[in-house]
Protein backbone atom coordinates (compact mmCIF):
# COMPACT_ATOMS: atom_id res chain seq x y z
CA UNK A 1 0.00 0.00 0.00
CA UNK A 2 1.18 3.49 -1.01
CA UNK A 3 1.73 6.23 1.91
CA UNK A 4 0.66 9.54 1.22
CA UNK A 5 3.14 12.12 1.39
CA UNK A 6 3.67 14.49 4.42
CA UNK A 7 3.19 17.42 1.64
CA UNK A 8 0.03 16.27 0.48
CA UNK A 9 -1.18 15.54 3.98
CA UNK A 10 -0.91 19.14 5.07
CA UNK A 11 -2.44 20.60 1.80
CA UNK A 12 -5.31 17.93 2.12
CA UNK A 13 -5.88 19.81 5.15
CA UNK A 14 -5.60 23.03 4.45
CA UNK A 15 -8.25 22.62 1.75
CA UNK A 16 -10.80 20.29 3.81
CA UNK A 17 -10.45 23.20 6.26
CA UNK A 18 -11.23 26.15 3.72
CA UNK A 19 -14.03 24.28 2.59
CA UNK A 20 -15.40 24.01 6.14
CA UNK A 21 -15.02 28.11 6.68
CA UNK A 22 -16.72 28.52 3.46
CA UNK A 23 -20.18 26.03 4.16
CA UNK A 24 -19.95 27.63 7.86
CA UNK A 25 -19.84 31.40 6.47
CA UNK A 26 -22.88 30.55 4.25
CA UNK A 27 -24.82 28.79 6.56
CA UNK A 28 -24.68 31.82 9.02
CA UNK A 29 -26.65 34.62 8.86
CA UNK A 30 -26.44 37.81 8.14
CA UNK A 31 -25.83 40.01 11.30
CA UNK A 32 -28.68 42.08 11.63
CA UNK A 33 -28.66 46.14 11.18
CA UNK A 34 -28.16 47.33 15.02
CA UNK A 35 -29.66 51.01 13.53
CA UNK A 36 -33.27 51.87 13.61
CA UNK A 37 -34.87 52.12 10.54
CA UNK A 38 -35.38 55.29 8.78
CA UNK A 39 -38.79 56.62 9.05
CA UNK A 40 -39.64 58.20 5.69
CA UNK A 41 -43.06 60.11 4.63
CA UNK A 42 -43.76 60.62 1.17
CA UNK A 43 -42.58 64.29 0.78
CA UNK A 44 -39.38 62.77 2.49
CA UNK A 45 -39.78 60.07 -0.24
CA UNK A 46 -40.09 62.60 -3.42
CA UNK A 47 -37.55 64.25 -2.11
CA UNK A 48 -34.85 61.49 -1.66
CA UNK A 49 -36.20 60.94 -5.23
CA UNK A 50 -35.33 63.89 -6.54
CA UNK A 51 -32.05 63.65 -5.61
CA UNK A 52 -31.20 60.15 -6.77
CA UNK A 53 -33.33 59.89 -9.60
CA UNK A 54 -31.15 59.47 -12.93
CA UNK A 55 -33.88 60.55 -15.38
CA UNK A 56 -34.58 63.25 -13.39
CA UNK A 57 -31.22 64.59 -12.63
CA UNK A 58 -30.83 64.16 -16.64
CA UNK A 59 -33.85 66.66 -17.30
CA UNK A 60 -31.97 69.43 -14.81
CA UNK A 61 -29.04 68.74 -16.70
CA UNK A 62 -30.65 69.42 -20.25
CA UNK A 63 -32.21 72.65 -18.47
CA UNK A 64 -28.76 73.80 -17.83
CA UNK A 65 -27.09 72.70 -21.14
CA UNK A 66 -30.25 74.87 -22.58
CA UNK A 67 -29.64 78.58 -19.97
CA UNK A 68 -25.96 78.24 -21.58
CA UNK A 69 -26.82 78.35 -24.83
CA UNK A 70 -28.87 81.53 -23.92
CA UNK A 71 -26.08 83.09 -21.81
CA UNK A 72 -24.20 82.15 -24.78
CA UNK A 73 -26.78 83.73 -27.40
CA UNK A 74 -26.77 86.34 -25.59
CA UNK A 75 -23.49 87.20 -25.80
CA UNK A 76 -22.88 86.99 -29.58
CA UNK A 77 -25.46 90.11 -29.57
CA UNK A 78 -23.13 92.20 -27.30
CA UNK A 79 -19.58 93.86 -28.30
CA UNK A 80 -16.72 91.50 -27.65
CA UNK A 81 -13.26 93.11 -26.02
CA UNK A 82 -9.96 91.29 -27.20
CA UNK A 83 -6.24 92.23 -26.79
CA UNK A 84 -3.94 91.16 -29.47
CA UNK A 85 -0.32 91.11 -29.56
CA UNK A 86 1.77 89.91 -32.72
CA UNK A 87 5.43 90.06 -34.14
CA UNK A 88 6.44 89.64 -37.80
CA UNK A 89 9.76 89.04 -38.75
CA UNK A 90 10.83 89.89 -42.01
CA UNK A 91 13.88 89.05 -44.38
CA UNK A 92 15.69 91.98 -44.65
CA UNK A 93 17.47 93.73 -47.89
CA UNK A 94 18.23 97.03 -47.42
CA UNK A 95 14.92 98.72 -47.55
CA UNK A 96 12.70 99.33 -44.77
CA UNK A 97 10.17 97.20 -45.32
CA UNK A 98 12.10 94.01 -45.87
CA UNK A 99 11.87 91.20 -48.45
CA UNK A 100 8.23 91.11 -48.53
CA UNK A 101 7.24 94.45 -49.22
CA UNK A 102 3.62 93.72 -48.34
CA UNK A 103 5.01 94.56 -44.36
CA UNK A 104 4.94 97.82 -43.07
CA UNK A 105 8.68 97.11 -41.72
CA UNK A 106 11.28 94.53 -40.98
CA UNK A 107 10.83 94.23 -36.93
CA UNK A 108 6.87 95.10 -36.90
CA UNK A 109 5.02 94.78 -33.32
CA UNK A 110 1.20 94.41 -33.31
CA UNK A 111 -0.30 95.45 -30.00
CA UNK A 112 -3.84 96.15 -29.97
CA UNK A 113 -7.42 95.94 -28.70
CA UNK A 114 -10.05 95.10 -30.41
CA UNK A 115 -13.77 95.80 -29.84
CA UNK A 116 -15.73 93.65 -32.25
CA UNK A 117 -18.89 94.06 -32.75
CA UNK A 118 -21.67 92.25 -35.17
CA UNK A 119 -24.86 93.98 -36.15
CA UNK A 120 -27.14 91.18 -37.59
CA UNK A 121 -31.00 89.89 -37.50
CA UNK A 122 -29.73 86.27 -36.96
CA UNK A 123 -27.47 86.45 -33.63
CA UNK A 124 -31.03 88.16 -32.65
CA UNK A 125 -33.05 85.50 -33.65
CA UNK A 126 -30.75 82.99 -32.76
CA UNK A 127 -30.85 84.70 -29.03
CA UNK A 128 -34.99 84.35 -28.99
CA UNK A 129 -34.75 80.67 -30.16
CA UNK A 130 -32.22 80.06 -27.34
CA UNK A 131 -34.38 81.72 -24.47
CA UNK A 132 -37.80 79.46 -26.52
CA UNK A 133 -35.54 76.40 -25.78
CA UNK A 134 -34.72 77.26 -22.38
CA UNK A 135 -38.13 77.42 -21.66
CA UNK A 136 -38.86 73.51 -23.38
CA UNK A 137 -36.02 72.59 -21.03
CA UNK A 138 -37.30 74.03 -18.21
CA UNK A 139 -40.73 72.71 -19.03
CA UNK A 140 -39.66 68.93 -19.61
CA UNK A 141 -37.42 68.73 -16.24
CA UNK A 142 -41.30 69.71 -14.84
CA UNK A 143 -42.96 66.88 -16.75
CA UNK A 144 -40.38 64.57 -15.25
CA UNK A 145 -40.24 66.04 -11.92
CA UNK A 146 -44.23 64.87 -12.08
CA UNK A 147 -43.65 62.04 -13.62
CA UNK A 148 -41.52 60.93 -10.84
CA UNK A 149 -43.90 62.37 -8.29
CA UNK A 150 -46.35 59.10 -10.05
CA UNK A 151 -43.46 57.09 -9.76
CA UNK A 152 -42.97 57.47 -6.02
CA UNK A 153 -46.26 57.50 -4.91
CA UNK A 154 -47.37 54.31 -6.50
CA UNK A 155 -44.12 53.00 -5.15
CA UNK A 156 -44.62 54.34 -2.16
CA UNK A 157 -47.94 53.61 -1.40
CA UNK A 158 -47.57 50.21 -3.62
CA UNK A 159 -45.46 48.98 -1.11
CA UNK A 160 -47.64 50.06 1.96
CA UNK A 161 -50.82 47.98 0.17
CA UNK A 162 -48.26 45.15 -0.12
CA UNK A 163 -47.55 45.54 3.73
CA UNK A 164 -51.12 45.34 4.39
CA UNK A 165 -52.05 42.22 2.20
CA UNK A 166 -48.85 40.66 4.18
CA UNK A 167 -51.15 41.21 7.19
CA UNK A 168 -54.49 40.34 5.69
CA UNK A 169 -52.46 37.37 4.53
CA UNK A 170 -51.24 36.38 7.88
CA UNK A 171 -54.83 36.72 9.27
CA UNK A 172 -56.20 34.54 6.77
CA UNK A 173 -54.17 31.99 7.83
CA UNK A 174 -54.31 32.00 11.34
CA UNK A 175 -57.99 31.98 10.86
CA UNK A 176 -57.87 29.05 8.22
CA UNK A 177 -55.74 27.46 11.12
CA UNK A 178 -58.67 28.34 13.78
CA UNK A 179 -61.27 26.41 11.28
CA UNK A 180 -58.81 23.45 10.76
CA UNK A 181 -58.26 22.75 14.46
CA UNK A 182 -62.32 23.96 15.16
CA UNK A 183 -62.95 20.90 11.91
CA UNK A 184 -60.55 18.24 13.77
CA UNK A 185 -62.65 18.71 17.46
CA UNK A 186 -66.21 18.65 15.48
CA UNK A 187 -64.97 15.75 13.87
CA UNK A 188 -64.24 13.97 16.80
CA UNK A 189 -66.91 14.74 18.60
CA UNK A 190 -68.56 12.84 15.85
CA UNK A 191 -70.22 16.13 14.60
CA UNK A 192 -68.72 16.90 10.62
CA UNK A 193 -67.69 14.43 8.47
CA UNK A 194 -63.57 13.83 7.66
CA UNK A 195 -63.98 15.51 4.56
CA UNK A 196 -64.72 18.87 6.07
CA UNK A 197 -61.38 18.35 7.79
CA UNK A 198 -59.72 17.38 4.46
CA UNK A 199 -60.91 21.02 3.13
CA UNK A 200 -59.91 22.90 6.37
CA UNK A 201 -56.56 21.47 5.49
CA UNK A 202 -56.88 22.39 1.90
CA UNK A 203 -57.59 25.81 2.94
CA UNK A 204 -55.31 26.13 5.32
CA UNK A 205 -52.24 25.14 2.95
CA UNK A 206 -53.78 27.62 0.24
CA UNK A 207 -53.42 30.58 2.75
CA UNK A 208 -49.58 29.30 3.66
CA UNK A 209 -49.09 30.02 0.03
CA UNK A 210 -50.83 32.77 -0.25
CA UNK A 211 -48.76 34.33 3.00
CA UNK A 212 -45.38 33.17 1.03
CA UNK A 213 -46.64 35.21 -2.42
CA UNK A 214 -47.77 38.78 -0.12
CA UNK A 215 -44.19 38.11 1.55
CA UNK A 216 -42.71 37.79 -1.77
CA UNK A 217 -44.71 41.12 -3.17
CA UNK A 218 -43.99 42.76 -0.37
CA UNK A 219 -40.17 42.24 -0.43
CA UNK A 220 -40.05 43.38 -4.32
CA UNK A 221 -42.31 46.29 -3.13
CA UNK A 222 -39.31 47.44 -0.58
CA UNK A 223 -36.38 46.89 -3.24
CA UNK A 224 -38.03 49.20 -6.17
CA UNK A 225 -38.72 51.19 -3.65
CA UNK A 226 -35.16 51.73 -2.07
CA UNK A 227 -33.72 52.08 -5.65
CA UNK A 228 -35.35 54.84 -6.27
CA UNK A 229 -34.99 56.62 -2.96
CA UNK A 230 -31.34 55.28 -1.79
CA UNK A 231 -28.15 55.93 -3.47
CA UNK A 232 -26.24 52.68 -1.53
CA UNK A 233 -29.34 50.75 -1.44
CA UNK A 234 -30.71 50.84 1.91
CA UNK A 235 -33.45 48.23 2.56
CA UNK A 236 -33.62 49.62 6.69
CA UNK A 237 -36.79 52.01 6.62
CA UNK A 238 -40.19 52.04 7.40
CA UNK A 239 -42.99 54.24 5.65
CA UNK A 240 -45.91 56.47 7.34
CA UNK A 241 -49.32 55.26 6.00
CA UNK A 242 -50.90 58.14 5.50
CA UNK A 243 -52.90 56.61 2.74
CA UNK A 244 -56.66 57.52 4.38
CA UNK A 245 -55.31 61.00 4.89
CA UNK A 246 -55.30 61.56 1.24
CA UNK A 247 -56.29 65.78 0.26
CA UNK A 248 -59.87 66.18 -0.60
CA UNK A 249 -60.27 66.61 -4.99
CA UNK A 250 -60.67 69.39 -5.76
CA UNK A 251 -63.76 71.23 -8.35
CA UNK A 252 -63.53 70.52 -12.14
CA UNK A 253 -63.59 73.90 -13.00
CA UNK A 254 -60.49 74.95 -10.25
CA UNK A 255 -58.39 71.62 -11.81
CA UNK A 256 -59.09 72.79 -15.32
CA UNK A 257 -58.46 76.24 -14.90
CA UNK A 258 -54.91 75.56 -13.03
CA UNK A 259 -53.83 72.70 -15.67
CA UNK A 260 -54.40 75.48 -18.39
CA UNK A 261 -51.90 77.85 -16.73
CA UNK A 262 -49.46 75.22 -14.69
CA UNK A 263 -49.49 72.24 -17.57
CA UNK A 264 -45.93 71.79 -18.18
CA UNK A 265 -46.57 69.54 -21.31
CA UNK A 266 -48.82 72.77 -22.89
CA UNK A 267 -45.90 74.87 -22.14
CA UNK A 268 -43.03 72.81 -23.54
CA UNK A 269 -45.08 72.69 -26.87
CA UNK A 270 -45.65 76.29 -26.75
CA UNK A 271 -42.42 77.53 -26.01
CA UNK A 272 -41.40 74.88 -28.89
CA UNK A 273 -43.38 76.16 -31.58
CA UNK A 274 -41.93 79.61 -30.49
CA UNK A 275 -38.33 78.16 -30.48
CA UNK A 276 -39.57 76.81 -34.13
CA UNK A 277 -40.70 80.26 -35.48
CA UNK A 278 -37.49 81.90 -34.28
CA UNK A 279 -35.49 79.22 -36.20
CA UNK A 280 -37.12 80.06 -39.65
CA UNK A 281 -36.67 83.83 -38.86
CA UNK A 282 -32.67 82.55 -38.22
CA UNK A 283 -32.77 80.95 -41.43
CA UNK A 284 -34.24 84.00 -43.65
CA UNK A 285 -31.91 86.10 -41.95
CA UNK A 286 -29.30 84.87 -43.98
CA UNK A 287 -30.44 86.67 -46.91
CA UNK A 288 -29.74 89.86 -45.68
CA UNK A 289 -26.63 91.96 -45.52
CA UNK A 290 -24.13 91.76 -41.59
CA UNK A 291 -22.61 94.54 -40.36
CA UNK A 292 -19.21 94.16 -38.69
CA UNK A 293 -17.84 96.47 -36.61
CA UNK A 294 -13.77 96.60 -35.06
CA UNK A 295 -12.29 99.34 -33.17
CA UNK A 296 -8.63 99.16 -32.64
CA UNK A 297 -6.41 100.60 -29.85
CA UNK A 298 -2.73 100.01 -29.56
CA UNK A 299 0.24 100.28 -31.51
CA UNK A 300 1.63 98.83 -35.17
CA UNK A 301 5.03 100.16 -35.02
CA UNK A 302 8.95 99.10 -36.14
CA UNK A 303 9.65 99.52 -32.22
CA UNK A 304 7.63 97.80 -28.74
CA UNK A 305 6.99 100.73 -27.64
CA UNK A 306 4.47 103.71 -26.96
CA UNK A 307 6.73 106.23 -28.98
CA UNK A 308 9.50 105.66 -32.05
CA UNK A 309 13.12 106.78 -30.84
CA UNK A 310 12.40 110.43 -32.62
CA UNK A 311 9.68 111.20 -30.57
CA UNK A 312 7.06 109.91 -33.24
CA UNK A 313 3.78 108.18 -30.98
CA UNK A 314 3.07 104.90 -31.60
CA UNK A 315 -0.45 104.50 -30.35
CA UNK A 316 -3.42 105.05 -32.38
CA UNK A 317 -6.83 103.56 -33.55
CA UNK A 318 -8.55 102.32 -36.33
CA UNK A 319 -12.00 101.41 -37.18
CA UNK A 320 -12.98 98.78 -39.93
CA UNK A 321 -16.42 98.61 -41.46
CA UNK A 322 -17.52 95.37 -43.15
CA UNK A 323 -20.51 94.69 -44.66
CA UNK A 324 -21.37 91.13 -45.96
CA UNK A 325 -24.05 91.31 -48.45
CA UNK A 326 -25.50 87.70 -49.86
CA UNK A 327 -25.37 87.18 -53.52
CA UNK A 328 -25.31 83.01 -54.21
CA UNK A 329 -24.98 80.53 -52.19
CA UNK A 330 -26.37 77.52 -54.45
CA UNK A 331 -29.84 77.54 -52.49
CA UNK A 332 -28.44 76.58 -49.09
CA UNK A 333 -30.19 79.15 -47.46
CA UNK A 334 -33.22 78.89 -49.12
CA UNK A 335 -33.14 75.16 -48.06
CA UNK A 336 -32.52 76.49 -44.38
CA UNK A 337 -35.62 78.26 -45.04
CA UNK A 338 -36.96 74.98 -46.09
CA UNK A 339 -36.49 72.94 -43.15
CA UNK A 340 -37.04 75.42 -40.66
CA UNK A 341 -40.31 75.86 -41.93
CA UNK A 342 -41.01 72.52 -41.76
CA UNK A 343 -40.01 71.97 -38.12
CA UNK A 344 -42.22 74.93 -37.33
CA UNK A 345 -45.17 73.50 -39.27
CA UNK A 346 -45.00 69.95 -37.22
CA UNK A 347 -44.51 71.95 -33.76
CA UNK A 348 -47.58 73.78 -34.58
CA UNK A 349 -49.29 70.39 -35.00
CA UNK A 350 -47.25 69.14 -31.69
CA UNK A 351 -49.15 72.06 -29.69
CA UNK A 352 -52.42 71.49 -31.41
CA UNK A 353 -52.18 67.80 -30.33
CA UNK A 354 -51.22 68.67 -26.56
CA UNK A 355 -53.67 71.44 -26.27
CA UNK A 356 -56.27 68.63 -27.54
CA UNK A 357 -54.79 65.88 -25.29
CA UNK A 358 -55.09 68.20 -22.22
CA UNK A 359 -58.46 68.64 -22.47
CA UNK A 360 -59.00 64.57 -22.76
CA UNK A 361 -56.62 63.57 -20.03
CA UNK A 362 -58.20 66.57 -17.43
CA UNK A 363 -62.02 64.46 -17.93
CA UNK A 364 -60.19 61.06 -18.25
CA UNK A 365 -57.69 61.54 -15.20
CA UNK A 366 -60.77 63.66 -12.73
CA UNK A 367 -63.24 60.51 -13.52
CA UNK A 368 -60.48 58.44 -12.32
CA UNK A 369 -59.76 60.17 -9.48
CA UNK A 370 -63.62 60.82 -8.84
CA UNK A 371 -64.99 57.00 -9.13
CA UNK A 372 -61.56 55.89 -6.76
CA UNK A 373 -62.34 58.12 -3.81
CA UNK A 374 -66.37 57.09 -4.59
CA UNK A 375 -65.52 53.30 -4.16
CA UNK A 376 -63.66 53.87 -1.30
CA UNK A 377 -66.45 53.61 1.06
CA UNK A 378 -67.83 50.62 -0.74
CA UNK A 379 -65.07 49.12 -0.04
CA UNK A 380 -64.55 49.32 3.15
CA UNK A 381 -68.44 49.07 3.56
CA UNK A 382 -67.64 45.31 1.50
CA UNK A 383 -64.89 44.54 4.13
CA UNK A 384 -66.52 45.37 7.25
CA UNK A 385 -69.61 42.95 5.85
CA UNK A 386 -67.30 40.12 5.24
CA UNK A 387 -65.86 40.22 8.41
CA UNK A 388 -69.05 40.02 9.63
CA UNK A 389 -70.49 37.39 7.31
CA UNK A 390 -67.21 34.90 8.56
CA UNK A 391 -68.10 35.37 12.06
CA UNK A 392 -71.58 34.60 11.86
CA UNK A 393 -70.96 31.63 9.10
CA UNK A 394 -68.18 30.38 12.15
CA UNK A 395 -71.35 30.40 14.51
CA UNK A 396 -73.61 28.43 12.71
CA UNK A 397 -70.82 26.03 11.49
CA UNK A 398 -70.36 25.35 14.68
CA UNK A 399 -74.29 25.30 15.68
CA UNK A 400 -74.55 22.72 12.39
CA UNK A 401 -76.35 25.37 10.57
CA UNK A 402 -73.49 25.82 7.78
CA UNK A 403 -71.57 23.73 5.51
CA UNK A 404 -67.59 23.65 5.14
CA UNK A 405 -68.28 25.37 1.86
CA UNK A 406 -69.89 28.82 3.00
CA UNK A 407 -67.27 28.55 5.88
CA UNK A 408 -64.34 28.42 3.35
CA UNK A 409 -66.40 31.16 0.96
CA UNK A 410 -66.80 33.14 3.63
CA UNK A 411 -62.90 33.58 4.17
CA UNK A 412 -61.86 34.06 0.73
CA UNK A 413 -64.43 36.81 0.57
CA UNK A 414 -62.84 38.37 3.50
CA UNK A 415 -59.17 38.29 2.29
CA UNK A 416 -60.79 39.64 -1.50
CA UNK A 417 -62.52 42.42 0.49
CA UNK A 418 -59.85 43.42 2.41
CA UNK A 419 -57.19 43.34 -0.43
CA UNK A 420 -59.60 45.54 -2.77
CA UNK A 421 -59.96 47.87 -0.13
CA UNK A 422 -56.01 48.35 0.10
CA UNK A 423 -55.69 47.52 -4.00
CA UNK A 424 -58.22 50.97 -3.47
CA UNK A 425 -56.50 53.46 -1.30
CA UNK A 426 -53.69 52.93 -4.05
CA UNK A 427 -55.87 53.59 -7.00
CA UNK A 428 -56.89 56.72 -5.05
CA UNK A 429 -53.54 58.44 -4.56
CA UNK A 430 -52.45 57.18 -7.73
CA UNK A 431 -55.24 58.69 -9.77
CA UNK A 432 -54.60 62.11 -7.23
CA UNK A 433 -51.26 61.87 -8.56
CA UNK A 434 -51.63 61.71 -11.98
CA UNK A 435 -54.09 64.48 -11.70
CA UNK A 436 -51.67 66.63 -9.56
CA UNK A 437 -49.10 66.01 -12.92
CA UNK A 438 -51.42 67.95 -14.80
CA UNK A 439 -52.59 70.81 -12.51
CA UNK A 440 -48.87 71.35 -10.98
CA UNK A 441 -50.22 71.49 -6.71
CA UNK A 442 -47.98 67.91 -5.52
Amino acid sequence: MSRISPACAVSFICVFAFLTLQIRAQETPPPASTQAPLTLTLQDALARARKNSVQFQAALTDQGLAHEDKVQARAALLPSLTYNNQFIYTEPNGTPSGVFVANNSVHEYMSQADVHQVIGYTNYADFRRSRALEAVARAKAEVAKRGLVVTVVQGYYGLIAAQRKYANAQQAAAEAQGFLALSKKLENGGEVAHSDVLKAQIQANDRQRDLREAQLAMDKGRLDLAVLLFPDFNLNYTLVDDAQLAPPLMTFDEVMKQAQSRNPELRASTAGFQAAKFEVASAQSAYFPTLTLDYFYGIDAAHFAAREPDGVRNLGYSVVATLNIPIWNWGATRSKVVQADLKRKQAQRELSFAQRKLQADMRELYAEAEAARAEMELLKSSAELAAESLRLTNLRYQGGEATVLEVVDAQNTLTQARNAFNDGEVRARTALANLQTLTGTM
